[in-house]
């Protein structure tokens, strides 16, 4: 019984108290409008405070894999004052109307809060859950997801009314909601700091690198860079949709834009979960990136042959966006199995940390992408052709590139 509370309460219970406060960092969508009415900077300006955030975040994830590796009360330390305190910066500075200084805390310093945060509890889960490894990153990857879910009316009531225009009555309650948050999320994350820990049979064995070796070699290895390859592919597609949400739905004269909105992100979070669960089942892990970019393709490919965006035919966009939602959720889950299966576990959280680099690319890659086609074109269903053929190109890499063969599959499926 007390290895079932060890394995809830140091694994679980820590990695969605942190996850479910740096997944926040989503629900920008709600806040930047009311930043750039209330600093004076066109909404284009503002927007990039998002994206610098993305790209910090796969970047510090990156970067700071060894650290993890190291000493994980260190880095979950780390992250949770770089997170607080950027949150709290950024209200700072936007009492002050400095959009240089939102850059540095929201963009910069609450990016490397996430990435460092992201990446703290992954290792500790798969080492608490040895059988059940998809199932573990699951559930912290799902609190990520349903961070924007449960935070969105919390913000929502904490800014309070607004008027007939959409802006604030009370303008000054959009810098004093940051420091609130601070607080909150400052508390949540240190308890997941002081509650994660590893199993006191896990003895880490220091990975020695050879002379002339280096961390970065990773990136000539074949199956490392297909696995890149299709989680940056996967995460473009994703965003290059999800960032086109409303304005799709506006555009096929869809009103509950809300109510919708939260369904796509209880499918991303139901994703994150059900595709990394259901790849416990399977011999080989890769085989979920199949299903994942089989049901995409089919999806997107079905709405394209209907016209479905053009005839307004609700339904079929509806279910294209939740099966996006759901892989481009479940693709982040299963990364950390994968990677332990393919890799081992004694360089999980390095090896994780730069597969992240690929978030941090397609972070600035794929909202651009939809941009450019849809200023260049006025077109939706160019976007989806484009994502077609990147879906395409993705499912080969999965199928033919990573798949095992038979004989390899002992090796591949390494125990914890």
């Amino acid at each position: 019984m007390n290895n079932i509370e060890n394995k809830w309460m140091r694994a679980a219970v820590p990695a969605l108290l942190i996850h479910c406060s740096i997944g926040t960092v989503y629900c920008w969508s709600l806040l930047k409008g009311g930043i750039a009415e209330y600093i004076g900077r066109p909404l284009g300006e503002v927007e990039w405070a998002f994206s610098i955030a993305i790209f910090f975040l796969g970047m510090s994830a990156a970067f700071a894999g060894r650290v993890v590796e190291k000493d994980i009360h260190k880095s979950s330390l780390i992250a949770s004052i770089c997170f607080a305190a950027g949150m709290a910066g950024t209200g700072f500075f936007i009492q002050q109307k400095s959009l240089i200084g939102i850059f540095l805390t929201y963009g910069v310093l609450m990016g490397i809060g996430c990435g460092i945060g992201y990446l703290s509890p992954v290792k500790t889960l798969m080492l608490w859950f040895k059988n059940n490894k998809g199932l573990a990153t699951g559930i912290a990857v799902a609190g990520f997801g349903l961070a924007k879910v449960i935070a969105s009316p919390i913000i929502e009531m904490l800014l309070g009314a607004t008027n007939a225009d959409g802006t604030l009555v009370d303008p000054t309650r959009l810098y004093k909601l940051f420091y609130i948050l601070a607080v909150v999320y400052f508390i949540m994350m240190f308890l997941g700091h002081l509650l994660l820990k590893k199993p006191s049979d896990w003895v880490e064995v220091p990975v020695k690198m050879k002379k002339g070796e280096n961390i970065l070699d990773i990136f000539k290895n074949k199956t490392f860079i297909g696995i890149w390859l299709m989680f940056f592919i996967n995460i473009t597609c994703g965003l290059a949709l999800i960032s086109q949400e409303k304005d799709l739905l506006h555009f096929i004269g869809f009103g509950a834009v809300g109510v919708i909105s939260s369904l796509t992100a209880l499918f991303n979070a139901s994703g994150r979960l059900g595709f990394a669960s259901f790849g416990d089942r399977l011999k080989d892990r890769n085989t979920i990136y199949i299903w994942i970019f089989g049901l995409s393709i089919a999806a997107t490919a079905l709405t394209l042959l209907a016209n479905g965006i053009n005839n307004a035919i609700a339904p079929l966009v509806i279910i294209t966006l939740c099966v996006i939602n759901a892989g481009y959720g479940g693709g982040f889950s299963s990364l950390p199995p994968l990677l332990a299966d393919r890799f081992g576990m004694n360089s999980i959280s390095t090896i994780h940390g730069l597969a992240l680099s690929a978030w941090a690319f397609a972070g600035l890659s794929g909202n651009q992408l939809s941009a450019f086609i849809i200023a260049k074109t006025g077109s939706f269903n160019n976007v989806l052709y484009v994502v077609l053929a990147l879906y395409s190109v993705a499912l080969f890499i999965s199928a033919v590139i990573l798949r095992s063969k038979p004989d390899d599959m002992n090796k591949t499926r390494r125990p914890a």
